[in-house]
């Protein structure tokens, strides 16, 4: 049975969306019959049932060095062949295992998050559109095919952001992140059809082919790999485009864990398939290293300036980001992919405790929260898990996630990006800390007085998505992706250590045991706005791009009311006002009609005869 299933992984997108279709009767016209819960419970089984192929399809090919292809035709006209290839290897299908896994977990946890909403049918299609998106994406080998299926994803973030639309701040949120996106998507689709007149493929094997002897103009292919990065740059929420993944917060909860976990990382997956391209221009690398280095350094200070729980969450999500721009622009794809796979169980494990908190303490506002260990002790180990599992803390996956990135760097001679991934990882580790030790350390507040553990719909995902991220470095032995010990730099993995561990103890110090009464006031006013209000990117952009646009509508809309209305307005007058002057010409008179004939068959003459006239005089 498993040979048969490995050869048709091409089927794991078409669980969810059979889940998707089954949801249809599940309408409003029949849930006040039955209820809009049977829609969920489909497709938690179809997700199950991709999962579970998934699985047996991953364990046929772990250990196989060549993967198998399956081409599916789509258009052939005039000499125009696009066939769809899609790749079932051993990584191809651990994504979709992870993909799988995560959205089972979010689909259980909404079924206790999302109890009284009469929304299921609706939410529970979206999240099929998403994973059947995510599955397709790392299966599909074409560069071309993997831009309508980002496309897909943007769709599907701008229905889910928008789920409760009836509330202003969701249709803002979801606004936002669809044209957010669409920036970066039209300068990616620039890139997209810019590299097929030379590398005559979109097919991502062939391109890495190409790569290796292509010969094109530095200039050229630099402007078309700072295309392809664009993108990404929106996808993973990477400066100056970041904005969009704080205000999908607006969105229901459950769906911000797979969004955060895997869909933001959809980017760096395109960009680990075309690093072999980016290579081929020294400028894009440092582009790519530049724009995650901004963004993880300012997503890192800014998320320990926040006081809303998400916030704190989606700030973090960016930075990761950026190291893993960093990984794909120093060239260590495997490294990049390492970090995505560490991220997104300690993010799921975080997101879900987010989710825990608000959901019984009504609140996302961090000073408003603490004395919540005694209250909530799963939902406090889940977060110290999930936060554990994402800085470089020993022996858990993100320390050899971040020892793998510190190395390279480190080998390629790269010390200033060494020391800027070590402040990013002190970084995180304080702002982690500081997250943990305001919701649960200090003394019960108003608001969580009475706050017990939430339905175990919710409490068991958590729990096993923190187990999940606990011993994930076993399941990274057993499948040969931890580095030898012997040959790990014990220097560089100290470094990473100690700075995890200072981290965690300067946010304990100042969050846990108060050693500071207000630590708030340790850094000046203005500084703790400029991180709290995002370096005051949203009024820039206000300041800039917004008005703008604005001015350049106004002037338009000024030109159109104007201009192109006004000369059309003045033409239909002359011809009403001419009309109406013909219309006393009408006597009946012939000799009238004569003499109006006569004058005009002169002056056409007179002015046939212009020049002839002119020369005689």
């Amino acid at each position: 049975m498993t040979p048969i299933l490995a050869q048709t992984s091409w089927l794991i997108p078409l669980y969810p969306l059979m889940g998707a279709l089954l949801t249809i009767p599940w309408s409003p016209a029949m849930i006040r019959r039955t209820g809009p819960r049977p829609a969920g419970y489909i497709n938690i089984v179809m997700t199950a049932l991709a999962l579970t192929h998934s699985l047996l399809a991953f364990l046929a090919f772990w250990g196989k060095s060549s993967p198998q292809f399956f081409f599916a035709p789509w258009l052939n006209v005039a000499g125009l062949d696009l066939t769809i290839p899609l790749e079932a290897s051993a990584i191809t299908l651990g994504a979709c295992v992870l993909i799988t896994t995560l959205n089972l977990m979010a689909q259980l946890y909404a079924v206790g998050y999302l109890e009284m909403d009469w929304g299921w049918g609706r939410f529970f299609a979206m999240m099929a559109l998403f994973e059947a998106g995510l599955c397709a994406l790392v299966l599909c080998n074409s560069l071309l095919f993997a831009y309508m299926l980002l496309e897909i994803l943007t769709l599907g973030t701008y229905l889910l952001v928008g789920f409760w639309y009836n509330q202003s701040l969701v249709v803002t949120g979801a606004r936002d992140a669809f044209l957010t996106k669409r920036v970066g998507d039209l300068v990616l689709l620039m890139g997209v059809l810019a590299i097929y007149p030379l590398a005559h493929t979109w097919d991502f094997r062939e391109l890495t082919a190409w790569a290796q002897t292509a010969n094109v103009d530095p200039g050229v292919i630099t402007l078309i790999c700072i295309g392809l990065i664009a993108g990404p740059m929106s996808k993973c929420a990477q400066f100056p485009l970041h904005l969009w993944l704080d205000e999908a917060m607006e969105g229901p909860l459950p769906s911000t864990i797979l969004r955060n976990a895997v869909v933001v990382t959809t980017g760096v997956w395109v960009l680990v398939e075309l690093e072999p391209v980016i290579a081929l221009s020294s400028k894009a690398s440092a582009f790519a290293i530049a724009v995650g280095t901004v963004t993880a350094i300012g997503a890192t200070l800014i998320s320990a300036a926040q006081v809303d729980i998400k916030r704190v969450l989606s700030y973090l999500s960016s930075a990761y980001m950026g190291l893993m721009f960093i990984a794909i622009g120093a060239h260590l794809p495997g490294t990049a992919l390492l970090l995505a796979l560490v991220y997104a169980l300690g993010m799921a494990a975080l997101v879900m405790g987010a989710g825990s908190v608000i959901v019984n303490v009504t609140t996302q506002d961090l000073t408003q929260m603490g004395g919540l260990w005694s209250r909530r002790p799963v939902t406090a180990m889940a977060m110290m898990a999930g936060a554990a599992g994402l800085v470089a803390l020993p022996p858990l996956g993100g320390f050899w996630a971040m020892l793998s990135l510190v190395s390279g760097l480190w080998d390629a001679q790269r010390v200033l990006l060494v020391a800027i991934v070590l402040l990013v990882n002190w970084l995180a580790a304080f702002s982690l800390a500081r997250l943990i030790g305001l919701i649960f350390a200090g003394n019960t507040q108003q608001m969580t007085i009475r706050a017990p553990e939430p339905l175990w719909l919710i409490v068991l995902p958590m729990a096993i998505a923190a187990a999940f991220t606990l011993h994930l470095p076993l399941v990274m032995a057993q499948l040969n992706l931890l580095p030898v010990w012997a040959e790990v730099s014990k220097d560089m993995a100290l470094l990473l250590t100690w700075s995890s561990i200072l981290g965690a103890i300067v946010g304990t110090l100042l969050y846990v045991n108060r050693v500071v009464e207000d630590p708030s006031k340790l850094i000046q006013k203005p500084l703790q706005n400029l991180l709290a209000y995002d370096f005051y990117t949203p009024k820039l952009y206000r300041n800039t791009f917004v008005l703008g646009v604005d001015m350049l509508s106004r002037l338009t809309d000024w030109l159109d009311r104007y201009v192109v209305d006004g000369l059309v307005n003045a033409v239909g007058l002359a011809s009403l006002f001419s009309g109406e002057t013909l219309k006393y010409g009408n006597t009946g008179q012939l000799q009238f009609y004569v003499l109006t004939i006569s004058l005009g068959v002169a002056l056409l003459g007179v002015l046939m005869n212009w020049h002839a006239l002119t020369a005689l005089f």
